[in-house]
């Protein structure tokens, strides 16, 4: 999964909303949260924001301490954060402050808007992503070509909504200022459909002065073949229940969770769970569940290691388990290695069959911690 983290940052009123119809920027932080956020700032490789907001709110977007500038300067790294807007016309402000203050700058576009940036003389990196604005491929350049592995969001609500709904953010931190804006001409942090994955998972709250910092982390799956933000965390899971297996000299230490297509956690397993000497982990994972749960046909199986494709313990191996279960998608963080089954293909098995199976290559390592004594 080659992009950043991707961290969303807004404000809201109680109602929902982002700004208020005035000319005046509403301000929704507290002082204590505007410092919370130029902390944020100085923690990330670049911060994104779409031209609407360079338009309405005109901001500098930096790092306003002076001992956390130092502090990025010590560790190798620009006193600013890169700057990125994302612009699908590339008809920008040449003169807006996003330009002429702190460090680089960046604008996604298309091709046509390209050439409109070139022709406005704005001092910044242009990239056209083609006829049209494609997240991932902006994520990719971000994380491949700019060396960006942290990126925080500040908007707009079309940008957040955006990103919520095509799985690329992993983590939404949201303020609730204590007021009502009340004029549905408003802009909101979402507008109609909103952010329809499933339910978010609470990871943090925090009171600072008169308002709430809510930190939440996605939970739905990706669809089919492309990776989503809470991939992730699921994987992670699994690599973490990989160390409650009991050793063994015979066989390798593998966790497991299934997850509906919503992102409400079905069912999750361990190798040797429960006594069991032999069971594997997709194998102990199944049988919590009814096999004619109608949320199997469209939930993803999380698996340390790729699913079996032959075991000489029981009949049917974890890939034949999945396939008769209905499960299409199976996400893994490590190939299976020789040392038990030659030429172990299970990943080759399900994908004959249809299923999309996902390799994060990233976390190979955390699955392979448990099963060292093996290697």
């Amino acid at each position: 999964m080659p992009y950043p983290y991707v961290l969303l940052s807004a404000a809201v009123s109680l109602d929902g909303y982002l700004d208020d119809t005035t000319p005046e920027r509403l301000l929704l932080s507290s002082r204590a949260d505007f410092d919370r956020v130029d902390e944020v700032r100085a923690s990330v490789d670049a911060i994104l924001i779409g031209a609407g907001t360079i338009r309405a709110d005109n901001p500098r977007l930096l790092v306003n301490s002076p001992e956390r500038r130092a502090a990025r300067v010590a560790a190798g790294l620009p006193p600013y954060p890169l700057k990125v807007t994302v612009s699908g016309s590339g008809d920008l402000d040449p003169a807006a402050n996003f330009w002429h203050t702190g460090g680089e700058k960046i604008v996604y576009t298309t091709e046509k808007g390209a050439e409109r940036v070139h022709a406005l003389g704005i001092a910044a990196d242009a990239v056209p992503l083609g006829t049209e604005l494609d997240w991932r491929r902006l994520l990719e350049h971000l994380h491949d070509v700019r060396g960006v592995r942290r990126l925080m969001v500040e908007g707009g609500g079309t940008i957040h909504t955006q990103l919520l709904r095509q799985g690329l953010a992993d983590e939404l931190q949201l303020v609730l200022a204590p007021l009502f804006v009340g004029d549905p001409a408003a802009p909101r942090l979402f507008g109609p459909g909103g952010y329809q994955g499933g339910r978010l998972r609470l990871v943090e709250t925090r009171r600072i002065e008169d308002v709430v910092l809510n930190r939440y982390e996605p939970t739905a799956p990706g669809a089919g073949p492309l990776p989503a933000a809470a991939d992730r965390h699921w994987l992670a899971l699994a690599c973490a229940l990989a160390a409650d297996c009991p050793p063994s000299e015979t066989a390798f230490s593998v966790g497991a969770v299934i997850v509906a297509a919503d992102g409400t956690e079905l069912a999750r397993g361990h190798s040797r769970e429960a006594g069991d000497p032999v069971v594997h982990a997709e194998e102990a994972a199944l049988a919590k569940l009814d096999p004619a749960d109608p949320r199997l046909a469209g939930a993803t199986v999380y698996s340390s290691l790729e699913p079996c494709a032959r075991r000489s313990s029981r009949p049917a191996p974890c890939a034949r388990l999945i396939l008769d279960a209905g499960v299409r998608r199976v996400v893994t963080a490590w190939r299976e290695p020789d040392t038990f089954v030659t030429e172990a293909d299970g990943t080759g098995l399900l994908t004959a069959r249809g299923v999309d199976v996902l390799v994060f290559p990233e976390y190979e390592e955390r699955a392979e911690e448990p099963n060292r004594h093996l290697l």
